[in-house]
């Protein structure tokens, strides 16, 4: 992996990046492709806000120069008082797979949402079968849940998925300063 992997916000490069790469299940990957769907929508948000708002937003997944994929967050609720917190979501490009950069990208919007938004928790999902994601959101500091049963409807089927979060004074590297709670 290289040592400079960094997020920023979408240019309208990484919009046709993102349209050339991940626009069949060769790109996407058997455990994220739901059939094809419209750029038009994307492109439509991103005229409007660069997609970044106070629902969430996408960033691009930077190696040195090149746009390698994207993260991506929005609300996801718990409980009868619609407890809000943020999921993340990731796509990369296939050349980028299996090298770090994954975990380093959740790592990084993790590191962004705490700094920058109130949220306590942050979660993510993945297939059962989705080992590598599993073992980059393990690497990033989360921490397996349990699992989701028929949660996602992927490939005329229900699909379980395992659940992950981090809570902000548990994430990696935190100072006591600032949780009241020892390092972890």
């Amino acid at each position: 992996m290289s040592d400079k992997i960094t997020l920023r916000p979408v240019t309208a490069d990484d919009l046709d990046v993102w349209e050339r790469e991940f626009d069949g299940p060769e790109g996407w990957g058997v455990h994220q492709w739901f059939g094809y769907q419209s750029t038009a929508d994307l492109r439509r948000r991103f005229a409007e806000n660069g997609l970044l708002g106070p629902d969430g937003g996408l960033f691009s997944v930077v190696e040195g120069d090149v746009t390698v994929g994207r993260v991506k967050w929005f609300p996801g609720t718990w409980g009868p008082a619609d407890l809000t917190n943020w999921s993340l979501a990731i796509g990369l490009v296939p050349s980028a797979r299996g090298r770090g950069i994954g975990t380093r990208a959740q790592q990084l919007l993790a590191d962004y949402l705490f700094e920058h938004t109130r949220a306590d928790r942050i979660q993510a999902w993945t297939d059962v079968a989705n080992l590598a994601e599993q073992r980059a959101l393990e690497k990033a500091g989360f921490v397996r849940e349990g699992v989701l049963r028929s949660a996602v409807w992927r490939g005329g089927q229900w699909n379980d998925s395992v659940i992950y979060s981090m809570l902000r004074a548990e994430r990696p590297g935190v100072r006591e300063s600032e949780s009241g709670k020892p390092n972890v």
